[in-house]
């Protein structure tokens, strides 16, 4: 199979077990989920499915030497993301160390058709369920690894935040010691770093965004109180969710939905928000290599350990919002 990636170029796959897991209904369905989820099935972020970052990885994992076992690892990491992604986490109030995905991702890869399939290549599919089992696709944070460093690659390049001479620097100085990722050059961990610190102010903690997430898990959960969608619905793709969601004769639905497609006004109130929504800062401190091993940029940087630092304290109290109008 041959894949042209906009990050890491043109490529063919040839790994039997991946070719197949590529053709599952299961991988198949992260076509129609999107990273952003409402917002970019509005149009007010691109539209990068699971699909295209699930894939990613799963060339980063390839790229940087690892098995095909990880490799395995890598495209099935996200394989329980419900339609809208994590908006169901302000459904369930899954705001922990474990969004909501990762809590079901037993119980829906169990009843999905990727064990068969892994299974007539020889892989068990339990051997799939815990992704800190594989250190190039997952480390605790702000260390890098192959997930966040593809969803930040695709997020930013789409923000403009990083071009694609950043990002091919960024690829060319990355590394694996002590199992893991890393870079060897100070400057292009720096200059991750505070690409990153950019990336989650303009997109991922941005107000807009979460104030539409919170908005469309309201009208969700208020939907599935009232029989207008039932749980399975979750497990479809964004545009089919969204299209029951708008078609519902509920009043109440019909109002909650209204919300979410008008540009929503708002203003930070403590106290008395319409909502308040927990904090979920992501930054990254890369490893970058030096003599005898690897130090965090935090550790090599005074500056930017400051800045990180600064960043968190900022953002540590999450956002108390009230609604107008």
């Amino acid at each position: 199979m041959d894949y042209d990636d906009p990050i890491y170029g043109p490529c063919t796959i040839d790994e039997p077990v991946i070719l197949a897991l590529l053709r599952s209904q299961a991988v198949r369905r992260l076509r129609g989920v999107l990273q952003h989820g409402i917002t970019a099935l509005l149009g007010h972020t691109r539209a990068i499915t699971r699909f295209e970052h699930s894939c990613g990885v799963l060339l980063l994992v390839r790229r940087l030497g690892g098995s095909v076992r990880e490799q395995v690892a890598a495209l099935l990491h996200d394989i329980s993301h419900t339609a809208f992604s994590h908006v169901i986490d302000h459904v369930f109030d899954a705001h922990g160390p474990h969004s909501y995905h990762e809590q079901k991702k037993a119980e829906w890869l169990a009843r999905s058709d990727v064990p068969p399939i892994l299974d007539a290549h020889g892989f068990d599919w339990a051997d799939f369920l815990d992704d800190t089992a594989y250190p190039l696709l997952e480390q605790p944070s702000p260390r890098l690894c192959a997930d966040r460093l593809d969803y930040f690659l695709r997020d930013a390049s789409a923000l403009d935040i990083l071009d694609a001479h950043d990002i091919q620097r960024a690829l060319k100085h990355l590394v694996v010691r002590e199992g893991r990722l890393a870079l060897d050059d100070l400057a292009t961990a720096r200059l991750l770093a505070q690409r990153y610190l950019a990336t989650d102010e303009t997109s991922w903690s941005n107000p807009q965004e979460l104030v539409r997430y919170e908005l469309t898990a309201r009208a969700i959960k208020t939907a599935l109180a009232r029989g207008v969608v039932a749980e399975d619905d979750l497990w479809t793709v964004d545009r089919q969710l969204w299209e029951k969601l708008q078609g519902a004769t509920d009043p109440e639905v019909q109002r909650q939905v209204a919300l979410i497609v008008q540009p929503p006004r708002f203003v930070v109130d403590d106290a008395a928000p319409t909502f308040r929504i927990p904090p979920k800062v992501r930054t990254i401190d890369p490893d970058v290599t030096v003599e005898g091993g690897l130090r965090p940029l935090s550790e090599l940087d005074p500056a930017f350990r400051q800045l990180r630092a600064d960043y968190i304290r900022h953002k540590s109290g999450g956002l108390a919002l009230r609604l107008l109008g």
